[in-house]
Order: C-alpha cells, then structure tokens, then sequence
C-alpha cells in the first residue's frame, strides 16, 4: 500500500539540532572505549548519592518505629527530603562549576564532603541535628557526586548516549537495593550509628578512589557570564524545567514511604519494609538501563513520556486502590522500572535539545527544578499522612504523589509537541 496509509515505524528524522558553540580544539571523539571509563565513576558515584538517598526509607523507618516514634512522620521525612533537594539545590552551582573547575577535583570535594556527612550524623541522636548532617550536610557533598555523574555521561555519547546514561543511573538502583539489605542488617546487628559510619567511610573510599576519572570532554571557551542565562528564555527550557520539578515531586514519596505503609498496613515486620524498597531499587536496575536503550531506539523524549505515564499509573491504579500485599508488590516493580528515567533521561534530553557544550551550567538550572520539587514532595506529604490520615492512612499521601506524576506526564506530553509536532518521529 502507498505512503499515504500512514508510516509503519519510527522515522529516525531528528528535529534540527541546537547551534554549535566555539568549543577546545582537541575534544576527543563521541562513542569510544574512554567515554565508557567515564560511565563506570558516575556509575559509582551516582550508586553512593543517589543510592544513598533512596535508601533512606529504611532509616526512616528505624526513626519513625523506634527511635522518635513520638516525632511525627512530616518531620522526620524531613531529613530525606534535604538530602535530595539540597543535592540538586547545590548542583546549580556545581554544574556552573563544572565549566570553570576541574571536574576531578569536584568529584573528589564531594567524596569527602558526603562521606564525612554520614560519619558526623553517626554522633547525632536528635531529629533537628540529623536534619543537619543526614540532611543538608550530605546534600552538600552529594551535590558534588551527584551533578558530575549526571552531567559528563553525555558528553561523551551521541549514538549511545540513552542507554550509557541509563547505565550510570542504574547504579543509584544498584545502591538502592544492596544499601537497603545493608543498612537494614547493619541497624539490627550493629546500630544505625554504625550503618552511617561504615557507610561514609565506604563512600570515600570508592568514590574518591574513581575521581580521577571523572573528565570532562568539552571545555566551553570562556565567556563574559559566569553561566548561560538566556536559555531561561527558551520555552522549551520552561517545560523541561517543569517537568523535571512534577517528576521529582512524585518520585521519592514511594520510597520513602512505602516500606513505613508495608509494616503498618499489613502488620508485617521492619525486614518486610525493607524488601519493598529493595524491590523498587532493583527494578529500577533494570528498568534504568532498558530505558536507556529505549530512548536510543526511539528518542529519549519520547521513552521519558511512557515512563512517566506509567509510574503514574503504578500510584494511581496499582498502589492507590488496593490495599492487598500482592497489588504492592506489583505497583514496587512497575514503579521502579518506569521511575528511574525522571532522572536519567532529562539530561539526555536536554543534551539532545540544547547540545553538550552548555549541558553543565544547563542541568545547574534544571537542578533548580528537583531542588523545589524534592521541597514540595515528602514532607507536604508526610503532613498530610500525619494530618488527615492519622499516621495509618495513607490514600492523600498516594494521591498527592500521584498528581504530580500525572502533570510530568502533560508538561512531558506539551515539551514534545513544542520540538516536534509529528507523531513518529524520534525526538
């Protein structure tokens, strides 16, 4: 039949690209064997960062139960929720530091920054002084961990860039899941005190031991601002910047709570919670690196569409109106293989939208958006777990996670529309 049928599959046509900018002469070539030595530090630094504060359902848990079962969940929550809106609040600056500081060094900073952040909270036995060092003092050095492993990985790709920067965010679900079994084992034969240290000391050593790897291929000339601020003005930049803000808003609320709901809803024990979130951390392994190859096959906008949809779906259909052990579990898997992709593919996209060349200071603003994002998540719904559902009622809690990740979904949906208006083309 002719043309006029309709295509029958994905036309690899791409929207025009982004102007080039003046760049170092000398910049290694994309898609070689060196930029995969890159992938395996931000590989680990994204497992000890973000792994580490995916992880924190299982600390949450030890302080909601058993430490300050008397201080209420939006408080405790707290803590978390620094840790990850601080890495992203610093990462602005980071990631305008990437372009004038050598990212080895910064790498190395934030090594030992988040590292002792863990071992000074191993000293502190009150909410407000772990908020400080579990929450913002490890937000400031994972900021450095963090905003490097995300930011370098698509530099060095073009072909590949989906699927190594699933790779590098894979490894915040590998730290997920074995930081989860752990900490959890550590807590209950040692002590949390000791699960911090031990913690911190290992992140020091194997991140700072990887910096030297962590290269930055293009050097942007220097310019008269210290940051690129006319992207701002791009409307293209303002629906990803939301879209990065609604996604990060519904995504820590499930694993932060979700091991806290399996031991209050179904009256299991503490080790049950903390299989929940190894369940969600190891389909994200998963999940993260078959997004990446997605997005290589059919464009990294649109694969981050499907995810958002369907961790949406996971909260909205699956978690929200069940309230059997099995549906949990299901809604765990779907949501941890879909979620990963809020994170690891807007940079790809962003790449693939505004170049590499200015991706650093870029995703410094875009950091902006998960900084207020992870702001408004959990502790908004912490209170409103502790408010209106009384600490064992979760249904606002769910929905208000939920609504979020719808909205990523339209703001996704309306950024894809504004790159490019035909429907099967790679984008």
């Amino acid at each position: 039949m002719g043309a006029e049928n309709g295509p029958k599959e994905l036309d690899n046509a791409q929207p025009p690209p982004p102007p080039s900018d003046p760049i170092d002469d000398n910049v290694p070539a994309m898609d070689l064997p060196r930029g995969w030595i890159v992938v395996l530090a931000c590989f680990f630094n994204l497992m000890f960062s973000i792994g580490t504060t995916t992880a924190f359902g299982v600390y949450l848990q030890e302080y909601e139960l058993v430490e300050f079962p008397n201080t209420s969940s939006s408080q405790l929550s707290w803590i978390g929720t620094l840790q990850g809106a601080m890495m992203c609040f610093f990462g602005i600056f980071v990631g305008i530091l990437c372009e004038h500081v050598d990212t080895r060094i910064l790498s190395a900073f934030g090594s030992l920054m988040a590292g002792l952040a863990l071992i000074v909270a191993s000293f502190c036995n009150t909410p407000w002084k772990l908020l400080l060092t579990q929450g913002l003092f490890y937000g400031f050095g994972g900021s450095f961990l963090y905003t490097t492993g995300l930011t370098l990985t698509p530099q060095w790709f073009n072909k590949y860039r989906a699927i190594a920067s699933g790779v590098v965010l894979a490894g915040s679900g590998l730290g997920g899941l074995w930081l989860s079994f752990a900490v959890n084992s550590m807590i209950q034969n040692l002590s949390r005190q000791w699960a911090l240290r031990i913690t911190g000391l290992i992140t020091i050593a194997v991140c700072g031991s990887l910096s030297p790897l962590m290269v930055l291929r293009v050097k942007p000339k220097k310019r008269k601002n210290i940051a690129d601020f006319s992207v701002i003005r791009d409307k293209r930049f303002i629906l990803l910047f939301f879209s990065a803000l609604l996604g990060l808003s519904g995504f820590y609320m499930p694993f932060f709570f979700m091991p806290t709901y399996t031991v209050v809803t179904f009256k299991m024990s503490e080790m049950w919670g903390t299989n929940v979130a190894s369940i969600m951390n190891g389909s994200s392994v998963v999940g993260r690196i078959a997004m990446g190859l997605l997005g290589d096959k059919i464009g990294a906008l649109n694969t981050l569409i499907m995810a958002t949809l369907a961790s949406c779906i996971s909260i909205l259909v699956l978690w929200l109106p069940f309230r059997d052990f099995g549906t949990l579990i299901a809604a765990a898997v779907v949501f941890g293989f879909s979620s990963g992709a809020i994170v690891s593919l807007i940079p790809v996209v962003t790449a693939n939208t505004f170049g590499v060349w200015r991706l650093p200071s870029i995703m410094g603003f875009v950091m902006l958006g998960y900084t207020i994002g992870a702001l408004i998540s959990s502790p908004p719904g912490g209170a409103i777990l502790d408010t209106y559902g009384h600490g064992t009622n979760f249904t606002g809690l769910i929905v208000y996670g939920g609504v979020f990740l719808a909205l990523a979904t339209v703001v996704n949906v309306v950024l894809r529309i504004v790159i490019a208006r035909k429907l099967w083309v790679k984008v």
